[in-house]
């Protein structure tokens, strides 16, 4: 049986015994505006002193946490806050032998009206490259064009370990992006614990949630399923990134104004034909009920695109990942005589 109870910081201050792990982990970038959860996780029962620059953690961040004493009802114990956020600074966490550093941020003044973050899911400079060569040619060693791509000012190479793994996925490399953390294989928007579940686990907050957060627009267009983890990273948090059902309850939760991509199997309710969801919930009627314009087709969306009533928006063009150009356009194969009509990438972003 878990117990859980609410306990002064005191009561952590009768053991020294090492901490198991600590959340967020060493050398954390932490942006100052951004919400986050703290949990120390202890090998055993103990109480164990937890601190940060020396002062007890919860008068730095401004609560006390949750000890879990038999977290999964085993011979081990926790401590945890959720949605916490620190000034900028440098800050050492110690819990008993056990200590990281983190490095917490701030941000000029904003300059920009509205940022589009486009992700080339995979995409290497070597794809790069290649794009440039089948698209322009090349003659005796140099190159007959450049890519759009090649004539942006800047540029940053990102390396996309992850926490357990040096060879990343779609989910913590998404994640990477979309927190400024780092998480492990097949996990977004969080710090993966020792728990089974799922959705427990510590959350970073992710770009999506600050900018909502923020009341600015947020609008999320994949020619994926919404629910893989690229997208899904954008704005939702898991352990495991097969929990289809789950992410887009949390989208429906979060409301991005604009949703668009493929996906609609599990929008639909259990029943239904063609639908993967494990339940009779309609998420696509909750989201008509909440106020979204919904569209099927390329028809469909660019007659919403351009209608001014059209503020909220939710586009599933396929019940998986939406076909590429090559089959829409030229083969004519994947799911295209199913659904016809799938609009083009630029179109979704267009609208």
């Amino acid at each position: 049986m878990r117990v859980i109870a609410t306990l002064p910081v005191a009561l952590l201050l009768m053991s020294p015994a090492a901490a198991q792990t600590i959340y967020p982990f060493d050398r954390a970038d932490i942006l100052t505006s951004a919400r986050f959860d703290f949990k120390v996780e202890f090998p055993g029962l103990e109480k164990t002193p937890v601190t940060i620059n020396g002062e007890p953690y919860d008068k730095v961040l401004g609560k006390t946490g949750q000890f879990v004493e038999r977290e999964e009802g085993k011979g081990q114990s926790a401590l945890i806050l959720r949605d916490v956020t620190l000034k900028a600074g440098t800050y050492k966490v110690q819990a008993g032998q056990a200590s990281v550093t983190w490095n917490v941020y701030a941000t000029a003044q904003r300059k920009a009206k509205n940022v589009i973050l486009f992700v080339g899911d995979g995409v290497s400079p070597a794809h790069r490259i290649g794009a440039r060569l089948l698209s322009k040619g090349i003659a005796q060693g140099k190159s007959l064009g450049k890519l759009a791509i090649d004539d942006m000012p800047h540029m940053a190479l990102v390396a996309t370990a992850g926490s357990d793994s040096i060879i990343t996925d779609s989910a913590n490399s998404a994640s990477a992006y979309a927190t400024g953390h780092k998480s492990a294989v097949n996990a977004m928007g969080v710090y993966p614990d020792r728990t089974a579940n799922p959705f427990d686990d510590p959350k970073v907050e992710t770009i999506g949630e600050l900018v909502k957060r923020r009341d600015m627009a947020l609008g999320i267009v994949t020619n994926t399923e919404l629910q893989d983890a690229t997208p899904a990273a954008m704005a939702t948090h898991t352990r495991r990134r097969s929990t289809y059902d789950q992410i887009v309850e949390q989208f429906f939760d979060i409301k991005p104004d604009v949703l668009m991509g493929g996906g609609l199997a599990n929008f639909l309710p259990g029943k239904t034909d063609g639908s993967k969801r494990k339940d009779e919930t309609d998420y696509l009627s909750k989201f008509k009920e909440a106020g979204y314009r919904t569209v099927a087709n390329a028809t469909e969306l660019n007659a919403a695109g351009s209608d001014a009533a059209t503020t909220k928006l939710l586009g599933l063009f396929t019940l998986g990942n939406m076909d590429g150009v090559l089959d829409r356009k030229f083969l004519k194969g994947g799911t295209v005589k199913k659904f016809p009509e799938q609009p083009d990438l630029t179109e979704q972003v267009k609208a």
